[in-house]
């Protein structure tokens, strides 16, 4: 393997300007190596864009590595940790954190291209997930070699190489790299296929990953035909991002369905993983049904909105009523009910609240909810939604809007007010100088 050149894999020019996505797994890493021996020969500048998940104990000393790796082969080095994840969808919201990084690399520097290690395991199990799942042809296809994007170019140049080719370019080369143990756990889907699926097609065929490259490229040059239909198409139905119901019914059918994929990639991008057709077939319907205003909600917070004519997608804005009001003695609230700061209560309801001044920072403050708002309930580990409180106690939407939330002065939910406690609060029994009652 050690004659596996990039120059080889894709095509690079003369001063090229490229962003790498380097984790300091194995397959970054052979993609690392290539790039730097043939940055000589090309007069390459190099930035390596690496992300801290956060979410392993090793993630500290694989940045740690990455910076003493770039430093040694004098390589830029850019670096992120991600501090919070605020969505249920936690590879969906990594990525997305990912890839803007990279973007925003990729203009700090002027680059040509961002490089990705993705290889060809990587796009049999992509394209095997998403046949399993359902999808359209975009889907199917997996991923490209190359994305053109609005000032530079997606580059997947190691597409043709399974992750064998690659550890062993990596052993002959004598690269040090970091195995992720998440990698391992089968709870995650493409670790299933990657462990169980892909090894009985190797066994089939060696080269299947060929195949399914070929199987790739085909579909894609197939659904670039179907995407100037579709467009045509578009321009006749949609009005201001909107599409026109009584026009788009006269459309065909499958290019109904490609049109509703193009409105959710708007959404979604290329991770066609979340919606399936189940998704599709469900705004189907909502067009074709009988009711004229309909809100469907969709995955990552995106609703589906038919009124009258006109049918479009829209991220979840939440209009609220808004107030915010630091809690002394008491608080008259605008849903016509009070807290009030009292001296004993044995009434252990979620009425009551019991903190210890040590352990919150005061003042206490009483507001409404806020878009993406969590909460650390009592007795339960990690964190939840408050969206999905109000969803699980049946709360109508009107009463969510103007619902107490009692927050310390840091920003942290001590108590959501006749519906939950949280690890702020003190028991019946235990010690507290801070008493709240709502009625």
């Amino acid at each position: 393997m050690e004659d596996i050149k990039i120059d080889k894999l894709f095509k690079i020019n003369n001063r090229d300007v490229i962003v790498v996505g380097c984790s300091a797994g194995p397959d970054s890493m052979a993609l690392m190596d290539m790039l730097v021996k043939a940055r000589d020969k090309y007069n390459l500048f190099l930035i390596c864009a690496h992300v801290n998940h956060n979410v392993r104990k090793e993630s500290i000393e694989e940045a740690r590595f990455m910076q003493e790796y770039c430093e040694k082969n004098n390589i830029c080095f850019e670096t992120m940790t991600i501090e919070n994840y605020g969505e249920d969808n936690f590879h969906n919201e990594a990525r997305n954190i990912r890839y803007n990084f990279f973007e925003k690399i990729v203009e700090k520097y002027h680059a040509e291209y961002l490089m990705t290690a993705h290889h060809a395991d990587d796009l049999m199990e992509t394209i095997l997930m998403r046949i399993v799942r359902g999808s359209n042809l975009n889907g199917y296809s997996g991923f490209k070699k190359v994305v053109e994007k609005n000032n530079y170019k997606l580059v997947r140049p190691l597409i043709s190489l399974t992750k064998d080719d690659l550890l062993q370019y990596d052993i002959e080369n004598n690269i040090k790299f970091y195995i992720d143990s998440s990698n391992n756990k089968m709870k995650y889907t493409r670790n299933r296929y990657r462990k169980i699926v892909l090894p009985f097609l190797k066994k089939e065929d060696k080269n299947v990953h060929l195949k399914f490259l070929k199987f790739s490229t085909y579909l894609n040059q197939v659904n670039e035909f179907i995407e100037r239909k579709r467009d045509e198409q578009i321009s006749k139905v949609v009005e201001d991002g909107k599409i026109v119901i009584s026009k788009f019914i006269l459309v065909d059918e499958f290019l109904q369905k490609e049109i509703l994929y193009h409105f959710m990639q708007q959404f979604y991008h290329d991770d066609l993983l979340l919606v399936n057709d189940k998704h599709i077939n469900l705004l189907d319907s909502v067009i074709k049904g009988n009711k004229k205003n309909v809100i469907v909600n969709l995955p990552n917070e995106v609703n589906a909105i038919r009124e009258y004519d006109y049918f479009y997608l829209k991220k979840q804005t939440e209009e609220l009523t808004l107030y915010e009001v630091e809690i002394n003695d008491h608080v008259e609230l605008p849903n016509h009910k009070r807290i009030d700061r009292i001296s004993y209560s044995d009434d252990d309801s979620n009425n009551i609240c019991r903190l210890l001044s040590s352990e919150v920072k005061l003042p206490l403050i009483v507001r409404t909810r806020k878009l993406g708002d969590r909460v650390n309930i009592k007795g339960m580990a990690g964190s939840k939604k408050v969206k999905d409180v109000f969803i699980n106690e049946k709360i109508s939407k009107n009463d969510r809007d103007l619902w107490p939330i009692v927050v310390d002065s840091l920003g942290r939910i001590v108590w959501i007010p006749g519906l939950r406690k949280t690890k702020f609060n003190k028991n019946v029994d235990q010690e507290c100088d801070i008493i709240l009652r709502y009625y």
